[in-house]
C-alpha cells in the first residue's frame, strides 16, 4: 500500500478506505486511530484478520504484534468469525453474583454450543466476558452492539427470537 493510494491496495470497501485515511489525518497522533480502525474493519469483514491486522498495522506505522497486543485486551474484537450475532454474556462479579452463570447455561442449552461456539447455521456464536460496563442492570448481556440488561434466564428464548426474526426478516442474512 502506497500513501495517498489506499484505496486501490485495500481489503477493505473504497468508503472504509476513506474512513481510515480521515481518522489518521484526524487525530495528532496516528495511533489513536487504533481502536476505532479496529472496530471498523471487524464490522466490515466480521473479525480482525491477519490481512486486516497487517493493512491497518501499515496505516499506523506500526507492527501487526502492537495491533494484536491492544486487540487482545478488549472482549469485544475477535481475531476469528463469530455469528451473525455475537452474544457476550458479562460473568464479572456485578453480572455473577445477579445470576449470570445461570444465564450464560440457559444461552448454552438453548444455542447448543459453548464458550466460544457458533451454531452450525453461523446466526448466533456466544462467549463468557469479563465486564460489559453495565453492572448496575447486573446480570446483562451484549448482542454486537445491543444491550440486555437485568436479565433472567427465561428471558434467553425471548431474545434469542428477536434476532432470529431479524435475521428472517433480512431473507436469512
Amino acid at each position: 500500500m502506497t500513501p495517498g493510494n489506499s484505496e486501490t491496495m485495500s481489503i477493505f470497501s473504497p468508503a472504509l478506505s476513506a474512513r481510515f485515511d480521515a481518522l489518521v489525518e484526524k487525530y495528532p497522533v496516528k495511533r489513536s486511530a487504533l481502536i476505532p480502525m479496529m472496530l471498523y474493519a471487524q464490522d466490515e469483514i466480521g473479525y480482525l484478520s491477519d490481512t486486516a491486522i497487517a493493512e491497518i498495522a501499515e496505516r499506523l506505522s506500526l507492527t501487526p504484534l502492537e495491533i494484536r497486543n491492544v486487540a487482545s485486551y478488549y472482549s469485544m474484537l475477535r481475531f476469528k468469525p463469530a455469528g451473525k450475532f455475537n452474544i457476550q454474556v458479562c460473568t464479572n462479579i456485578s453480572c455473577m453474583l445477579r445470576g449470570a452463570y445461570d444465564l450464560f447455561d440457559r444461552f448454552q442449552d438453548e444455542l447448543h454450543i459453548g464458550h466460544k461456539g457458533i451454531t452450525a447455521d453461523g446466526v448466533f456464536s456466544l462467549e463468557e466476558v469479563e465486564c460489559i460496563g453495565a453492572c448496575c442492570w447486573a446480570p446483562a448481556i451484549q448482542v454486537n452492539y445491543d444491550f440486555h440488561d437485568d436479565l433472567v434466564p427465561d428471558n434467553v428464548p425471548k431474545i434469542l427470537d428477536q434476532y432470529r426474526n431479524r435475521t428472517a426478516a433480512n431473507g436469512g442474512r
